[in-house]
């Protein structure tokens, strides 16, 4: 077996395991999918498919559930409980896209690592909404962004931010690889950040207000 796909078994392996989880939390607090389908957004039978392992586990469902439950988006993918102050985050896969959860805080602002990896651009993006705020920072590689009518690319060094219940998607600009930072809060917890480019002088220090 080769490392890659020793490393696609344990992802797989760590997403069937949400299900269990994410049931032993609900009866755990006593409340019936209905209860956390109208705190989440999500449907009864989109919630009894994940708990079931019908339905793969995705960070879009993930975030809210774990804001609904109050427990850090570590517990529900199953990472290691320590005492270390180090990051130990599951990667999750998204939409072909590996996300790393950077943050243990549960509810409120998650941060998250993303890494696209290198394949051919994508002609027709199917952009895409929900709840929320999220801020962006391009590590390497060039970011495309879709977000409503306009088409734009980040390179590294440069950020942007975003109402997420505006119609939004992510992929690479070219046929490279891509990783980048988000910063991701429900509505009304905003970065205050707008995009700049580190090659200005001018631009080089954020603007947090």
């Amino acid at each position: 077996m080769t490392v890659g796909a020793s490393r696609d078994d344990d992802l797989d392996r760590t997403l069937a395991a949400v299900g269990l989880r994410l049931r032993r939390l609900r009866r755990e607090r006593e409340t019936t999918l209905a209860e956390l389908s109208a705190s989440t957004g999500i449907s009864t039978s989109t919630l009894s498919r994940l708990e079931s392992g019908q339905r793969r586990a995705t960070l879009e469902l993930l975030l809210p559930l774990a804001s609904a439950y109050r427990v850090p988006l570590d517990e529900l993918v199953g990472a290691p409980p320590t005492g270390d102050p180090r990051v130990h985050g599951k990667p999750i896969s998204v939409g072909g896209m590996t996300v790393v959860p950077l943050s243990h805080r549960p509810g409120g602002i998650q941060t998250f690592k993303h890494i696209i990896p290198a394949g051919p651009r994508v002609d027709a993006p199917d952009p895409r909404s929900h709840e929320g705020y999220e801020w962006l920072f391009v590590l390497h590689g060039r970011l495309r962004i879709v977000l409503a009518g306009n088409d734009l690319v980040l390179s590294v060094g440069e950020a942007a931010e975003f109402d997420t219940r505006v119609p939004h998607w992510f992929g690479g600009a070219d046929e490279n690889a891509v990783e980048f930072l988000s910063i991701f809060g429900p509505q009304g917890q905003r970065m205050h950040l707008r995009a700049r480019s580190r090659s200005a002088a001018d631009r080089s220090v954020p603007d947090a207000r």
